[in-house]
């Protein structure tokens, strides 16, 4: 199945999904909740764990949301921290950056020599639809994200644990979209479902690296593409407090690494061919999470996610806490 056929189907079922909503009753759309039918307006979100919103600042806006976490799976602890800084560039159109950081612990061998920078992501966002009271056509949105391969990927000597790049470009397409649920006892279920497509150029690589080369290695490494759908669900416990949870699936095609062994040799010249492939991978997880709002534009999330691991994939556990600010 190809990129389009995927991003299509899933589109379409998020569409399905979103015709069965229930939108609220025409006469319960108003901006108090008087009749017992909680309002958009009465519910403060953080949202959820993992899934993106598909809705887009206001011109001038800008949202903070800086996340700390700990991936956790054996033997290694990779803590890292990675920043969501957007502004409203335009009507229904949003841009910003997602710097990462990161420290590699492990349990056979060095750990990181201290906190390392890692890739930068670009990303734009426009809106193409508005979910309204009534009806039930969710917000709907296209997402652009540019990786930089800022990160420290390959050179990493006897501290493999210092690489927390990929060096290589990568662009991911990705549709968002977003919609409201009014269950029975007024309360509202704000979805959200998501799918992504990744691609990546190729990167040099020279000694040891996140791809697994040796001191000796010269050659490049072509990480395959990758795709990725989320699904969440938020409920509107109380004004203030929320339960989120994401369900996530990735599938991740084949790295191939190329090129020669120059141990005793120097060059490349007459040096032994090397090749090896990671082959595809897969893997299920969720990501439960609740969510406390001070005020509508200010809240802080804790959660954690699990991988449940899958074809060619481990096992792993990510405590996380957030803070979420937009002005």
């Amino acid at each position: 199945m190809n990129l389009m056929q995927r991003l299509g189907m899933c589109f379409l079922l998020c569409l399905s999904i979103t015709y069965f909503a229930h939108p609220l009753p025409a006469h319960a759309q108003s901006t108090n909740n008087a009749s017992g039918i909680e309002t958009r307006a009465d519910a403060w979100w953080t949202g959820p764990m993992l899934a993106n919103s598909a809705e887009t600042l206001p011109p001038g806006h800008f949202l903070f949301e800086p996340y700390l976490y700990d991936v956790s799976s054996t033997p290694a602890d990779s803590f890292g921290s990675r920043a969501y800084v957007l502004y409203g560039l335009a009507d229904r159109f949003t841009v910003g950056m997602i710097p990462i950081v990161g420290y590699n612990r492990v349990s056979n061998g060095p750990s990181s020599s201290g906190v390392q920078m890692g890739d930068l992501i670009l990303q734009a966002q426009y809106r193409l639809t508005q979910f309204h009271e009534g009806s039930s056509m969710p917000t709907i949105a296209l997402q652009l994200q540019e990786t930089l391969p800022t990160g420290k990927y390959d050179r990493l000597g006897s501290r493999p644990s210092n690489g927390v790049g990929s060096g290589s470009y990568s662009t991911t397409l990705g549709i968002n979209s977003q919609t409201y649920f009014w269950l029975p006892n007024g309360r509202i279920l704000r979805m959200r479902f998501n799918v992504t497509q990744s691609f990546s150029r190729s990167a040099n690589v020279t000694g040891v690296s996140v791809y697994g080369t040796d001191a000796a290695f010269r050659g490049n490494a072509k990480p395959g593409s990758a795709f990725y759908a989320n699904a969440a669900w938020e409920y509107s416990l109380t004004q203030r407090w929320v339960l989120a949870l994401d369900a996530i699936y990735s599938h991740n095609h084949n790295t191939r690494v190329s090129g020669y062994d120059v141990l005793g040799i120097g060059s490349t010249q007459d040096a032994p061919r090397v090749r090896f492939n990671s082959g595809s991978s897969a893997a299920f997880g969720f990501a439960p999470a609740i969510e406390y709002s001070w005020t509508p534009n200010l809240g802080v999330l804790l959660g954690s996610r699990f991988i449940l691991g899958g074809h060619r994939s481990h096992s792993s556990i990510t405590p996380a806490i957030a803070i979420n600010y937009v002005h």
